[in-house]
């Protein structure tokens, strides 16, 4: 909508700012890494990290949360339960606001969350381009994620002493000019920016071997490839993956009751398709008893499924999953071998 400009040493009274009237998050060192944190001290504000251990989804999303309390005492009462303060997210890199479109349709479409919508509402995000490639796993330029036009409150470009700042919506807007110090972008800053964003593309390499808009084709055309019994061979069916991925929304419901069996509360929690209990169900079935099915199953969904339904790529390219997986199982070379597979 506009674009200003602000210098690096008014972000630190900007975030402070805000912190009056918002939970501030945003990348901060963990040990050797960094993770979304809510920020106590404007100096903890890491906003040239590589990459975030955990997408910030679980602001939006959290791992774990309470969702209702109940009672059977008296007159028989349920109350939603709902923690959800007005919140800033900080440095978000365009791979994870990608994510979050993803999460925006799913919560949305067919019966929609409530829990989640009212986050979202709640919620301002701000961006951060990304300028150099986190490591070897990222493979975002592959999956059309390396840029946004949209989906951000406010997005940032390091122009070396300022950050060019492009308002993507009037709460963003109305953020910058009501707690930070910025102006109106002039000429030269705009030559800067252009310099800035030409520059970047060559850094970063293409992964994929194919164009990613065949990948939906090809996903369907590899249901029954012998690659998935292979990799199920070392998959350890942990997890992990899932739980660091931007896009997987699967979560599992529980009561939680109290010892007089009258009180007890509903909490949810995140779940993994990876895991040998998620497709049990009555009768002690299990509709993906195999690893080799969930492994599939997880892949399709960010190649295919995911696609057929809200139109969006499962995969942002962050590489999250590879980088965790303990087995070195990456999504970037199961494509390029089933591709492989086809020519």
């Amino acid at each position: 909508m506009s674009l200003w400009v602000i210098d690096k040493e008014a972000v630190a009274p900007f975030v402070t700012n805000m912190m009056g009237d918002y939970r501030v998050v945003g990348p901060v060192a963990k040990g050797v890494k960094y993770a979304f944190d809510q920020i106590e001290d404007p100096a903890d504000l890491l906003l040239d990290y590589d990459t975030s251990i955990l997408p910030p989804k679980k602001y939006l999303q959290p791992q774990s949360e309470r969702m209702m309390t109940f009672t059977r005492i008296g007159q028989p009462a349920a109350e939603m339960v709902l923690d959800a303060p007005p919140t800033v997210i900080l440095g978000i890199h365009t791979c994870d606001l990608h994510g979050i479109r993803v999460l925006d349709k799913a919560f949305s479409e067919g019966y929609p969350d409530a829990y989640y919508l009212e986050r979202r509402k709640r919620t301002l995000l701000v961006g951060i381009e990304c300028l150099n490639p986190c490591d070897e796993h990222s493979f975002c330029k592959s999956m059309g994620t390396l840029a946004v036009s949209s989906g951000y409150d406010l997005h940032l470009t390091d122009l070396g002493e300022t950050y060019a700042v492009n308002a993507g919506s009037e709460e963003g807007a109305t953020l910058l000019e009501k707690y930070g110090q910025a102006r109106q972008a002039e000429e030269a800053d705009m030559v800067q920016l252009n310099k800035v964003l030409g520059a970047k593309w060559p850094r970063f390499p293409f992964k994929l071997e194919f164009d990613v808009g065949e990948l939906s084709t090809l996903m369907a055309q590899s249901y029954d490839n012998p690659i998935w019994d292979r990799l199920a061979e070392t998959c350890l069916a942990c997890g992990q993956c899932t739980l660091v991925c931007p896009t997987c929304f699967c979560f599992n419901v529980y009561d939680e009751v109290e010892l007089n069996l009258q009180d007890g509360e509903r909490w949810r929690r995140w779940d993994s398709c990876q895991l040998d209990e998620f497709a049990r169900v009555a009768g002690n079935e299990n509709f993906r008893e195999h690893q080799a099915a969930r492994l599939r199953h997880r892949l399709m969904r960010k190649g295919r499924y995911l696609m057929e339904k809200y139109d969006e790529l499962g995969c942002t390219g962050c590489g999250r999953c590879a980088r965790s997986c303990l087995v070195d199982v990456s999504p970037e070379d199961v494509f390029n071998e089933l591709h492989g597979c086809r020519v």
